[in-house]
Order: structure tokens, then sequence, then C-alpha cells
């Protein structure tokens, strides 16, 4: 060792001080107090750490009060002190934060987690446990992953857990859920059973039956005991907690009878630290260091570990040729004439090098690989899922921000691709309140929200879509069971009442209608709308949930069989140039093969008498004359493969007429009406009427309104129009048992049906969801997985009753 470093060494104190602000009489501050004292104990007894140099852990007691938390740190700020563990809270986080920026010494908490803790704004900062914005990604995923929409948040109104439920607020967005409701308690421990009582009654009465308790032990326990008065932890409630109710479980054993029953059921987050052979061996120390007065949690490992990081960093600082010296702040040396001593407060002149060495901690503790990243958050943040049972409690799965939801220990698959697809999200089965082994729904109808007033067009005709039952308000059709078998597959209750729209004596006005919808007249409609442009500028559309677009509806003809049926799959213009054909190959091939070929000699009329049965013979392969020449038999093989054409086109077609009914009309479609100056009849309230004449310009002059099908049997019969056009789901229906009329051509407008809803109508209510969104999303299955099964089967039902 060299002089210098010997006069260094000689300048560095007996002993380095490091505070401690908790309250000891809450859960994590009596395990924090024996498990900071273990490490004390431990470090001092290996010389190679500080070099016979000791540590002293000075504790002092915040008696719950925010107050005393800042007065013990000023006591420890004018005692020479290298760093501080805590507060335990996060409220005096924030303020203890700006004391340890100026005076650069290192505040390290593991149980203040509040995720708006930047280290930019409090660089002197660090959390030595995960931050609760890790514990809000995982709540949000378990929601996620049981496939409920909606959430209510019962939290603490201070800066951890309001903030925690900000971010959960977040990451459930994310992943398309929400909280519907936030309940605020006053902060721990001033809830009363009052307060408890006033909020869980409000939830009571709503819809959302998942509730996430985010606060700490004491409330915690409270809102479960009044939960459990009020009959909300039985049957069809989910209850998560975060990490507060497993260190009860951990810490307090074995629970009293009543809080047992309490919080059976719940689901709750433990911070997930890997077993290994020194976490087995102070975990059977503990007994004897706590003298059995409390049981073990992961955050007394926390705390543990992070005596021992400031350790390892004042050691680190040392091998670095630093030392432990203050200096007096000039600024604070001016105020001496005030009552106040802040004089004795003095800058940490190594503070920034011991921060940068805790920052880059690189160690095994108790709770695992101790780094941080450039975040300076913990690697790989984990956490346990603990599920509340009869017998105590039960793990069902872990959480990590590597690999999501899985049932086998995260430090398992940190060497592995992360694969956060939902079909390798996995957890145990899970006991829910009231011992129910079925995911509960999530949801029930609320008894505080107003009803959606859903409008159903009162049709007249083609009533098996949609009609209401005449003297009542009941409504039945087609498209009401897609929307009741939609409504059963929504992820919790939307309460509505239909409402008849329409006189009863004709269709009523479907514009109208939606006009009615984007003024908040009305919430939503259901019934056979069609989905179109104009429409949608004004409205919001659910999924499609059956396709839909204009056809031509005309009267045929049917042409009955004669003996000249055999002439008919040929026009006589192609007759004429089969037969031509037929001359000019048989023609072209005694040309080429006259001269070499003996067999197409002969006198004159012997030669055209060959050149017609030879090639009226290739019709049916029979020809008796050989070609030579090669130009002669490439011809008969072009001429062959024509005939085998003909041949197959002529069979195909005489099959065809013969055994289908053939059926002529003038109309061929759509292109035929326009250029025609026929009359044209729609369905009254149809947007067919618009379209014709703003989209293809036929005069309104020409069009007829109808207002039944008997309607449009009447006019096409007797000649009053010469088609109809409507959309495709009402024509089906009107030929099903009309074989008089046929669809002439295609469909020419591509639309469909859908729901619909007004963006008005969610100013006002508890649930700002458009209901659009999720039916749309419970229509989805219907459309793309069983539309043809679902449209056949009620389609099915509803034409049989239309025959009968």
């Amino acid at each position: 060792m060299s002089e210098f470093d010997t006069e260094e060494a000689a300048l560095r104190p007996n002993v380095v001080n490091v505070g401690a602000i908790f309250s000891f009489d809450t859960i994590n501050g009596k395990v924090a107090k024996v498990a900071m004292k273990a490490a004390e104990d431990d470090i001092n007894s290996d010389p190679s750490i500080l070099g016979g140099r000791k540590l002293f852990v000075a504790l002092h007691d915040s008696n719950y009060s925010s107050f005393l938390s800042f007065i013990g740190a000023l006591q420890f700020m004018e005692t020479d002190t290298v760093a501080i563990i805590g507060p335990q809270s996060s409220v005096m986080a924030h303020v203890l934060s700006h004391l340890a920026n100026e005076l650069h010494v290192p505040l390290l908490s593991f149980t203040a987690l509040d995720p708006g803790l930047s280290p930019l704004q409090y660089p002197f900062f660090v959390q030595t446990a995960p931050n609760d914005e890790f514990q809000m990604i995982a709540i949000a995923e378990m929601v996620s992953y049981f496939g409920w929409a909606e959430v209510i948040a019962v939290f603490s109104d201070d800066n951890q857990n309001r903030n925690g439920i900000i971010m959960l607020d977040d990451q459930l967005a994310e992943r398309r859920c929400r909280i519907s409701y936030k309940a605020t308690l006053p902060p721990d421990p001033m809830a009363k059973r009052s307060d408890v009582l006033r909020e869980l009654a409000k939830i009571q009465m709503m819809e959302s039956r998942v509730i996430v308790l985010n606060t700490f032990s004491k409330t915690g326990l409270l809102v479960f005991e009044v939960a459990k008065s009020l009959g909300m932890m039985e049957k069809g409630y989910v209850w998560i907690a975060s990490t507060w109710l497993s260190t009860v479980l951990d810490s307090t054993s074995p629970l009293k009878p009543e809080t047992a029953n309490s919080i059976r059921g719940a689901l709750t987050l433990r911070p997930h630290t890997p077993d290994s052979k020194r976490k087995r061996d102070f975990i059977s120390r503990w007994n004897q260091l706590s003298n059995g007065s409390i049981g073990l949690n992961p955050y007394g490992l926390f705390a543990y570990d992070t005596v021992w990081m400031i350790a390892r960093a004042v050691k680190l600082l040392f091998d670095q040729g630093g030392n432990i010296s203050f200096s007096n702040d000039e600024r604070l040396i001016s105020l001496t004439g005030m009552d106040l001593n802040l004089s004795a407060l003095s800058i940490f002149d190594g503070g920034k090098q011991l921060l940068k060495n805790v920052i880059e901690t690189k160690m095994t503790g108790l709770t695992g690989p101790v780094r941080f990243n450039q975040d300076r958050f913990l690697i790989n943040p984990s956490y346990d899922i603990i599920n509340t049972v009869e017998t105590g409690y039960r793990q069902v799965g872990y959480w990590s921000n590597h690999s999501g939801l899985s049932i086998v220990p995260p430090e398992t698959l940190y060497g592995k691709k992360p694969n956060r697809s939902s079909s390798n999200q996995h957890l145990d089965s899970v006991v829910w309140p009231g011992g129910e082994t079925i995911k509960p729904r999530g949801w029930v109808f609320p008894n505080n929200g107003r009803e959606l007033r859903i409008v159903v067009p009162n049709r007249v005709s083609y009533r098996d879509f949609v009609s209401v039952v005449n003297g009542t308000n009941k409504v039945q059709g087609y498209c009401i069971d897609v929307f009741l078998a939609a409504i059963k597959l929504m992820p919790y209750a939307v309460p509505y009442r239909f409402i008849p729209f329409g006189n009863g004596h004709e269709n009523p006005s479907y514009y109208e209608l939606v006009s009615k919808i984007a003024a908040g007249v009305f919430d939503g409609a259901v019934g056979d709308i069609a989905i179109v442009t104009d429409r949608t500028r004004i409205v919001d559309f659910t999924q499609p949930y059956i396709e839909s677009g204009l056809v031509v509806v005309a009267p045929v003809k049917k042409i009955s069989s004669n003996p000249w049926s055999f002439s008919r799959p040929f026009t006589p213009s192609m007759w004429a140039v089969t037969a031509a054909f037929f001359l000019i190959v048989g023609s072209v091939v005694w040309v080429l093969e006259h001269r070499i070929n003996d067999e197409f000699r002969g006198s004159p009329r012997q030669q055209i008498v060959t050149i017609l049965t030879f090639s009226f013979s290739t019709m049916f392969f029979s020809h008796r004359e050989n070609t030579v020449s090669t130009l002669g038999r490439l011809v008969l093989i072009i001429w062959l493969f024509v005939v085998l054409i003909i041949n197959s086109s002529y069979t195909a077609s005489l099959t065809s007429i013969l055994t289908v009914q053939q059926l002529s009309s003038p109309i061929k479609g759509i292109d035929t009406l326009i250029s025609s100056s026929e009359r044209i009849g729609f369905q009254i309230g149809s947007f067919a009427e618009r379209y014709l004449t703003e989209e293809l310009g036929i005069p309104k002059s020409r069009l007829v309104q109808l207002g039944s099908p008997e309607d449009y049997a009447r006019a096409l019969e007797k000649r009053q129009v010469a088609a109809v056009v409507d959309e495709r789901p009402y024509v089906d229906l009107f030929l099903s048992d009309r074989c008089e009329f046929s669809i002439r051509g295609q469909e020419f407008s591509k639309r469909a049906w859908g729901f619909l809803e007004s963006s008005l109508s969610y100013k006002n209510m508890q649930n700002s969801t458009g209901y659009s969104v999720l039916i749309c999303n419970a229509i989805s299955p219907f459309y793309y997985k069983r539309k043809n099964d679902l449209q056949q089967m009620v389609f099915l039902r509803h034409f049989l009753e239309t025959l009968r």
C-alpha cells in the first residue's frame, strides 16, 4: 500500500453510518427491521467487505407520520450518513428525494414503489424492489387472460396507490379493457369502516364484479371485512389484491379465522424471488432472528439485499480511492440566524460516486440476481400469483416481464425467446369467492344504469326479419335473434329496452330512423338496416351480421320442350359456322392429300363425297381415310380437338335443356332496366330509391313504391312494373314460394346489414363504451365462423313458418 493510500485509509471513519426510516408497527416495518439488522451483522462479520470497518444501520420509527419521517431524515443528514434506506411510503419519498438531491445522499427504498418516482426528477432515489408499474401490468394481463372487459378499482388516496391505478388504467386500455369506476379511500391507515361501507355500497349497485384492491394491509383487511358483511365475497365476485395481501399471508400466521374467511377466493401478487441455497439458509435462520414474532415476506429479503447493496457500493468507493467526507453548504450557512440548525446539514462529497456504484450493482442476493437496467428498474421483475383458499393459500402461477403468465418459474424461461402470445399464457385453476371453480362472468345487470333505448323498425312486410307483435312491445324475427345471441356473448351487462318505430300501416323510413339515432333521440337500432355510406357518416354501425345487396326481380316464362329441342344448344349462326368449318376442313385436307394419297382420288363425284364424309365422320372419330402428309395430319389433329370441344359443349347444353326448367325474360339485369324506359318497383323505406336515382341516374318518375310481397307479385303480374329492385335477403324470402319470378343478372350493389348506435347517447351514461363496439366483437363469431350455419338455421325456421 502506497503512502497516499495509507493516508486515505486513515481518514476513513471506523463506522459507516446508514439510516433507515420505517413505521415499525407495520408488517413490512417489522420484517425490515429484523432483516436489516441481520444484514448489518453479516456484513460486519466479514472483514473483506469494509476492510475491518463497521456498518451501522440507525433505525428511525416514523410511526405512520410524514412529519416524523422528515425529522428522521434531517437527523440522519446531520450525522454523516452515507445513505438512507426508506422511506416506507411514496408520499415521503417525493419529499425526501428533494433533500437527497441537494445533499447528495442516496435514498434507497424497497417499499416506496410509486411509478411516478422518476429517476430523472429524483436522481438520488433508487427503488430496490420491482416498481409498481410491473405489478399493474401483471394485473392487467390477468384481467385480459380471464376475458373480463371492465374492472372496478378500490384504492387509498396516496401517491403510490393512486399512481398505480393510473398505470393500471393505461395498461388495461392497451388490452381493450378499462376501469369502469374508481373508489377512493382515505390514505392508510386513516380509512374508517364508514368510508369503506359507503364505497362498497356504491359498487354493489354496479355491473362489474371484478374488483382490484390497491392499498396497504390495514385498509385492505378492513375492505375485505366490510365486503364479507355485504355479501361481496360470494359467487360471482372477483377480487384481485396488490402485494399487500401476500405480505399479510406470509408474515401473519396463523390468520384470525374471521380474517381468513373474509379473504377466501381472492387473488394476490407476491414479488417472486428464485429459490437458492442462500435464501433457504436465511429462511431457516429467520425464526431465531425474529424470535418467532413475525413471518418472513419478500420485502424482508429486499431489505436484506438493500443493506448489502450499500455495503458493496461503499467498498467499491473505497477501492476507487474515495473517502467518506462531508462539506458545508454555503446556502445553509447563511441561515444560521434562524432557530433551525440547518447549518448542521452537509453535502456528502462522495455521494455521486456512491450513487453510481449502487446503480451499477451486480451481485446475487437473497432475491436472486440484482442488477439495474438503463431505466434504473431491477432486471427481470416477476411475481407469484396466489389464490387464497380455505386452508390458507395456493400458488396458481407466475407473471414475469419476460414471458407473461406461466405455470413454471420465470427463471426457467429467461434463457428462451420471449413468447407473449395468448396461446402461451397459462395459469392453474382458481378457487373463486363462494368456493366456485368456474371462472366468474365478471358482471351482472346493474341497479343504477340507464337502459339503452333500442329502436326496432315496425315493419309491415317481411316480418320474418323483424316485427312488433300487435298490441304489445314484444319484438321478434331473424334480426332480433342475432342481437339476442350476440348479447349473450358480451363480456358484461348491457341493459336495454326495445322501442317500436313506425305507424304499423307501412314500412317506416329507414333514413328517418337513422336521423333520429344521429340526433340522440334513441341510443341504437336493431333490425334490417343496410350499411350505406351516407349513413355511416352520422352514426356508428356494428360488424355486419348478414350480407346484402340490390338485385333485380322480374317475371320469367317457362320454355317448354319440343321435338326440335336438340337444336337449341346452338344458335342458328353457331350451327352455320360449325357446318362451314366442316366443309372448310374437309376441303383443306383434300387439297393436302389428293396428290399423294390414293384414298382422296377418284371421279369428281367421289372426291366431293370423300370431302363431305371425311369431315363429318371426324365428329364421331370414325373417318376411314388416313392422312399421309404432315400438314394434313396437323390440320386433322387441330380439327379433332375443336370437334371434342364442340361435342362436349353440345352435350352439356342439351342435358341442361332436357333436365332443368328453362326460364326466359326480356330483363337480363340492371343494365337492361337502365337502358329502357320501363317502370321499376322498389320497397317503401328502402335505400334502393336513393341508389337508383342518385347513383344510377334513373328518373324518379319511373319508380313505383311497393309495400309488401303481395304488391310485388301483383305489380309484376299486371305489368305495372317491368321489374322490382330490392335487397337480396328480402328477395330470397319473396322467391321462396313464387317460382314465376326470378333474379335477373348479378347483385349490383354490395351491402350488408348491421346494428347502429348514436355517439351522442353515451355522454351522460356511466358506461362510456358504445354498444356498437361491444356488439361488434360479439357478432364477429357469427359473421366469420358460423354465419352460413346461423343464416341457414334461422332462415329455414322463418321460411317454414311462412310456408305454413
